[in-house]
C-alpha cells in the first residue's frame, strides 16, 4: 500500500508541478510510448541478460513483497515462539528422542499441524527439523550449532536479497538508457534540420523526454522499489533469527521459558509480542 501511495504522491508532484509551471503535456504524451518502449525494453533486455531464469522468476515474485510488505505479523511470532517452546520443553522433559517423530515427518506431526502457516513455510520447518535432529545426533555444542545456523541464515538472506540487487542494478542503468533514447531523438532531429524552428523545438523536446523518463524511472520508481524489497527481506529474516535464538538458548541449557524469551527479543519491534501476550499464548497452548 505504501508503494502505491508513494507513486501517487510522486506523480502528482512531478507532473502537477510541470503543468503549474506552464508546461504542456502534448509533447510528453506523443513521445512517451516510444521512449518507454526504448528505455523499458532496453532495461528489460539487460535485466534478462544479467540474471538466470530462476533469478528472473525470483525477482518477479519479489513484487508481491513490495506491494504487501512482510508476511510475518505479531501473531506469526507468537505462533513460532509457541511451537518452539513446545519442542524445547518436550526435549528437556522427555529427551531428544521424544522430538524425533515430529522432526522426521513434519507433515504428519501434530505439533506442526497445530500451526498450519508454519508448516507451509519450508524454510522454517527445515530449520527447526534440521537443528533439532542435530541435537539428537549428539551435536550439542551450542557455539558450533550457532555458527552453522548463522551461516545458513546469512546464505538464505543473501539469496532472498538477489531480487533487490537486480532491481537496484536496473535502476543504476536507467539514466544511461534514458540518455541513449535522448541521443536517438537528437539523431532524428538532426535528420530534419531543414524543418522550421517550431518543428525542431518539438522534436528536441521529445528527445529530452527520454532523459527525463530514464531519471524518473531510476530514482522515482525502480530504486525505491529495490530499497523497499530489501527492507522487507531484512525484516522477514528476523523471523528465522528467532528460531536460531531459541534453539541456541535451549542448547546452552536454559529453561524453555528463558529460551523463548531470548527468541522474543529478536523479533522486530513492531511485531514483537509483549511478555504478557506470549505468556498467555503459552498457557493456552494445546498440542497433543
Amino acid at each position: 500500500m505504501n508503494i502505491l501511495l508513494g507513486l501517487g504522491i510522486l506523480s502528482v508532484c512531478v507532473f502537477g508541478g510541470f503543468v503549474a509551471a506552464g508546461g504542456h503535456f502534448d509533447i510528453i504524451l506523443i513521445t512517451l510510448p516510444f521512449e518507454l518502449l526504448m528505455i523499458g525494453g532496453a532495461a528489460l533486455g539487460a535485466f534478462v541478460m544479467s540474471n538466470s531464469m530462476a533469478g528472473v522468476k525470483h525477482t518477479l515474485g519479489g513484487f508481491r513483497k513490495i506491494l504487501k510488505g512482510s508476511r510475518f505479523q505479531k501473531a506469526d511470532y507468537v505462533e513460532i515462539l509457541s511451537l518452539l517452546y513446545w519442542f524445547v520443553r518436550l526435549a528437556q522433559t522427555k529427551g531428544a528422542m521424544a522430538v524425533e517423530p515430529h522432526i522426521e515427518k513434519p507433515e504428519e506431526s501434530t505439533a506442526f499441524a497445530s500451526f498450519p502457516k508454519i508448516r507451509q513455510d519450508r524454510h522454517a520447518v527445515t530449520l527447526i527439523c534440521d537443528y533439532l535432529r542435530m541435537v539428537g545426533m549428539n551435536a550439542d555444542d551450542p557455539h558450533q550449532i550457532e555458527d552453522v545456523m548463522a551461516r545458513e541464515l546469512r546464505k538464505m538472506r543473501e539469496e532472498e536479497l538477489h531480487p533487490s540487487h537486480a532491481l537496484q542494478t536496473m535502476a543504476d542503468g536507467l539514466p544511461a538508457l534514458g540518455i541513449v533514447a535522448a541521443v536517438l531523438g537528437v539523431i532524428k532531429t538532426m535528420g530534419a534540420i531543414d524543418q522550421p524552428p517550431a518543428v525542431l523545438g518539438r522534436m528536441i523536446g521529445g528527445a529530452l523526454v527520454g532523459t527525463f523518463l530514464g531519471v524518473l524511472l531510476a530514482y522515482g520508481m525502480v530504486g525505491p522499489m529495490a530499497a523497499r524489497l530489501r527492507g522487507v527481506v531484512e525484516e522477514e529474516s528476523q523471523y528465522y533469527e528467532v528460531i536460531r535464538a531459541v534453539l541456541v538458548a535451549h542448547l546452552h541449557g536454559n529453561a524453555p521459558q528463558v529460551a523463548v524469551e531470548t527468541g522474543r527479543k529478536m523479533a522486530p519491534s513492531a511485531c514483537m509480542p509483549s511478555f504478557q501476550e506470549l505468556e498467555q499464548a503459552l498457557q493456552e497452548l494445546q498440542i497433543t
